[in-house]
């Protein structure tokens, strides 16, 4: 493909590496960095909320008004604040930024898929190319540069740590309040005191701070100088626009008339609780709790590597096995992995332990995300675009409640909470395939066939969404 076409693709998805660098990397420390009074999770609760709404009702109306290239300037600034905020934290400046920031992630998100989709379109209407393969080229290009930004924040974020001064205060703990004997303090609640964590330098915290400010304004810049302006006149008018919104807002809720959908909200919600768990209570009451925050980074390294390579794989794995032998090896791995959570003390001198965690977690967390995504596009052909919001919708308030409840319930709780989640999702997972096993088979083959590699098109793009 010539690069000059593939300019505008390139720089959107560097755009994306440097502004998900900053906050991918804050959010996997959050819950430690700000763990006074619970204010990072609780920070984290809120950009989940504010999302679930701009999703539903803002990227018609601004996408519209100003164009894809400005949609993705002022999302970007949202973004940027919630590092802003992080450099001298408090309840207010933390859960306002987190709040613009959640604001600002629906348009965000859905300017860049119009972005690389119309622009995929249009050069395949100048070349007589088929439309669909450029724009999966577009998306392949933009998933190859955005996907490793995993690495690069959090090997950042613990670089930077890996240099404070207090963090021998772990190596002196009896570790008897870590792992799942973790509880919150009793005392919670807004102060305009900063809350800082005491374990941390402040010239440390600035400096990531600074380092990850610095990477969202690159990000801004970038787009607002390089990036060039898609024409969207030939799309809907405002009129329309505006409708649109009502539409999908009142097309998610009828949805749920279906009975499948319903059955499936446990199993898409166990996707939100898991990857909450794993960020916020793994991070902070196994990895900072024993070895310290420095070291946070290193381990979600290493679950962001496994999970990519464990998407591709058992995405092609699942022609031969079938998506409900992978479910319910998935359903097994959470499983052991929980209980082997519950039962374990942690101790640095199982260094290794601590990896294998994460590592075990993101194969179970690859298959929902690839073959549930797969799923929803398979069962809900003709409803596709109610169907997945649905699917961001039940996702991200699984994030929103594993983030409210981590400041109230000790681990031990938390995980038999994700334990149940996923058993009562898994179950009512076969009734589906049960359901759908005794329909009649007509045509449903075909329709599978074709609908496959649609519905992972919309799997990789429903999995980034949610930020």
């Amino acid at each position: 493909m010539d690069i000059k076409h593939l300019k505008n693709i390139i720089i959107l998805s560097f755009g994306f590496l440097l502004l998900s660098t900053a906050y991918g990397g804050l959010q996997t420390i959050q819950s430690s960095l700000n763990s006074e009074k619970g204010l990072g999770v609780a920070s984290l609760s809120v950009v989940y909320g504010c999302l679930i709404v701009s999703s539903l009702f803002l990227p018609p109306i601004v996408i519209k008004k100003i164009g894809c290239k400005w949609t993705l300037v002022i999302s970007m600034c949202c973004y940027v604040s919630y590092s802003v905020g992080n450099f001298k934290p408090n309840w207010y400046s933390i859960l306002i930024t987190s709040a613009i920031l959640g604001i600002g992630g629906g348009p965000l998100w859905a300017s860049k898929c119009t972005y690389l989709t119309v622009s995929g379109i249009r050069y395949a209407e100048q070349t007589g190319k088929e439309k669909m393969d450029v724009v999966n080229q577009y998306f392949g290009v933009f998933f190859l540069i955005y996907q490793t930004s995993g690495i690069w924040g959090n090997l950042i974020s613990s670089l930077v740590l890996q240099q404070n001064p207090n963090k021998e205060i772990y190596e002196n703990a009896t570790y008897f309040h870590c792992g799942a004997n973790n509880c919150p303090t009793p005392s919670t609640g807004p102060s305009n005191s900063t809350t800082s964590s005491p374990g941390i330098a402040d010239n440390l915290r600035y400096t990531l701070m600074g380092i990850y400010t610095g990477c969202g304004v690159l990000a801004v810049l970038l787009i607002a100088i390089l990036l060039e302006q898609i024409d969207l006149t030939d799309q809907k008018n405002e009129g329309e626009a505006s409708f649109s919104i009502w539409k999908t807002f009142l097309g998610t809720i009828r949805q749920l008339k279906d009975i499948r959908q319903c059955l499936l909200i446990p199993l898409t919600m166990f996707s939100g609780f898991q990857q909450g768990f794993l960020s916020s209570d793994y991070t902070k009451a196994y990895v900072t709790c024993v070895l310290g925050i420095h070291f946070v980074g290193y381990v979600m390294i290493c679950f962001g590597a496994t999970n990519s390579i464990c998407s591709m794989l058992f995405g092609k794995l699942s022609q031969y096995t079938g998506r409900i032998a992978l479910f319910m090896f998935a359903a097994a791995t959470s499983a052991s992995c929980i209980a082997a959570l519950l039962l374990w003390r942690p101790n640095p001198d199982q260094f290794g332990v601590f990896f294998i965690f994460p590592a075990l977690w993101s194969m179970s967390d690859a298959i929902c995300q690839t073959l549930l995504g797969a799923l929803y596009g398979i069962l809900f052909v003709d409803h596709k675009e109610a169907a997945f919001a649905n699917y961001r919708v039940w996702e991200s308030l699984g994030f929103v409640i594993a983030f409210a409840y981590s400041n109230l319930l000790c681990v031990s709780v938390k995980l038999y909470i994700v334990l149940s989640i996923m058993l009562l999702g898994m179950i009512l997972y076969l009734v589906v395939e049960c359901l759908e096993y005794r329909k009649p088979s007509g045509d449903d083959q075909n329709t599978t066939e074709i609908t496959e590699n649609t519905a992972r098109e919309l799997a990789d793009e429903t999995q980034t969404t949610c930020l």
